[in-house]
C-alpha cells in the first residue's frame, strides 16, 4: 500500500478504446502491481471518486466522459505452473495481451485456447465475457482467476465453478465493480484433441486430417478466417461482435423457421442459438452507413465507427438494429459491450 501513483487529470480515452470514441477521464492511472491497484482504489475512496477498471478497451462504449478514476490494469507476466507430463497450467497477468498469450501457448506446443486467437483485449477481461469462438469458450480451460475483492479488500482465488460462467456471461459481469481480476490460470495440454468441428474452421482446413495439424496451425487458420470477415480495429474502429447470439426455445425456432426457411441456428442445452448476424442481415442492416457510424459490409454483427462518431451515435444505431430485428422476428438482441461514462452510466 501507499504506492506512489502517477494520476493524470482530464485524460483523453479515445486511443484507449477500440471504437475510438472520444471521451475524457477526470482522473486516470496505470497500475502495474496489486499494491498499486490497492493504492489506486484507496485514493479513489479518499477522493469520493467512482472507478472504472479498464483493460484493452475492446468491449466498451463510452457514452460520455468518465467523472471518476479510470484504472488501467497493466499487470504483466506469463509463467507455467503444475507441469505434469503433457499438461501444464499457464498463469497470465491480467494486463497481458490475450492474442499474444494464445500464440505463446500454441508455440510452446500446448492446446486448448488456439481457437480463441485474434480476440482483442487483455487476459483479465477474458473471464468477464467468458470469451468464445469457433466452438471453444474460455471456461473450457480456465482453472481459476485471482482477483481483488473490493467488498473485503482481500485477494481471492475463484475456481471455475465460482466464476458462474454462461454464454458470454460470468459472475464478474453480473456483479460489476466487486472484483478486479489480477491473474488468470489456464490448464492446457500437449495431447488434448484439437477442436475442429466448427463449420467455418472445417471448411477452411478442408481435407487436412487432425494428425497433420498442431495448435499453431489451428490458430493461424482462425486468424485467417477472422481477418477475412472482421475489420482490424486499428484500421476501422470497432468493438468486435456487438450483439450476442440469442437463444430461443426449440418450438419457437421451428415456428420461425417455417416462416423463414433460411433461419440459421444450432442446438444448445438451453434450446436453439440463433445467428444474430443472419437476423441483422435479413433486417437490411449489413453494410449500412450514415455519415459517422455503420455496420460492416462483411459481418453484420460488427458496428463500425468510420468517421468520428461518438458513443451516442453507436448506441443509437444499435438500438435501431435491435428494434428492427424485434419487429421482424420477435427476437430481442442483447449488446455484448458494456456502456460506461456520461449521465446514467457508471
Amino acid at each position: 500500500m501507499n504506492q506512489r501513483l502517477d494520476i493524470g487529470e482530464n485524460v483523453e480515452l479515445q486511443p484507449l478504446n477500440s471504437l475510438r470514441v472520444a471521451a475524457r477521464a477526470r482522473y486516470f492511472v496505470d497500475v502495474h502491481s496489486t499494491d498499486e491497484l490497492s493504492s489506486a482504489l484507496e485514493w479513489a475512496a479518499q477522493q469520493g471518486a467512482s472507478t472504472l477498471i479498464l483493460g484493452g478497451g475492446s468491449n466498451l462504449v463510452f457514452a460520455g466522459d468518465v467523472d471518476g478514476l479510470v484504472i488501467r490494469v497493466r499487470l504483466l507476466g506469463r509463467r507455467w505452473e503444475q507441469v505434469d507430463g503433457p499438461e501444464a497450467t499457464l498463469v497470465l497477468g491480467a494486463g497481458e495481451n490475450w492474442h499474444d498469450a494464445v500464440l505463446y501457448a500454441a508455440s510452446a506446443g500446448y492446446r486448448g485456447i488456439e481457437n480463441l486467437a485474434l480476440i482483442p483485449g487483455t487476459a483479465g477481461a477474458a473471464p468477464v465475457q467468458n470469451i468464445g469462438a469457433y466452438g471453444v469458450e474460455l471456461r473450457d480451460t480456465l482453472v481459476a482467476v485471482t482477483a481483488l475483492d473490493r467488498e473485503t479488500g482481500q485477494a481471492v482465488r475463484l475456481g471455475n465453478g465460482d466464476c458462474q460462467f454462461a454464454y458470454r456471461d460470468s459472475l464478474f459481469k453480473r456483479t460489476p465493480g466487486r472484483y478486479v481480476i489480477t491473474g488468470v490460470h489456464l490448464r492446457l495440454s500437449r495431447q488434448k484433441p484439437l477442436q475442429l468441428g466448427y463449420r467455418e474452421l472445417e471448411e477452411y482446413l478442408g481435407e487436412k486430417a487432425p494428425p497433420d495439424l498442431d495448435a499453431v496451425a489451428v490458430a493461424e487458420a482462425v486468424m485467417a478466417i477472422r481477418r477475412r470477415k472482421l475489420p482490424d480495429p486499428a484500421m476501422i474502429p470497432n468493438a468486435g461482435s456487438f450483439f450476442k447470439n440469442p437463444v430461443i426455445s426449440q418450438g419457437w425456432y421451428e415456428s420461425l423457421r417455417a416462416e423463414y426457411p433460411g433461419l440459421v441456428g444450432h442446438s444448445v442445452p438451453e434450446g436453439v442459438k440463433l445467428a444474430a448476424a443472419w437476423l441483422i442481415d435479413q433486417s437490411g442492416w449489413k453494410g449500412f452507413r450514415n455519415t459517422r457510424v455503420g455496420v460492416h459490409n462483411r459481418q453484420a454483427l460488427v458496428l463500425i465507427n468510420h468517421s468520428g462518431g461518438n458513443g451516442a451515435d453507436i448506441l443509437s444505431l444499435a438500438n435501431r438494429i435491435r428494434q428492427s430485428v424485434s419487429e421482424r422476428f420477435g427476437v430481442e438482441l442483447e449488446m455484448e459491450p458494456g456502456v460506461v461514462g456520461g449521465a446514467g452510466h457508471p
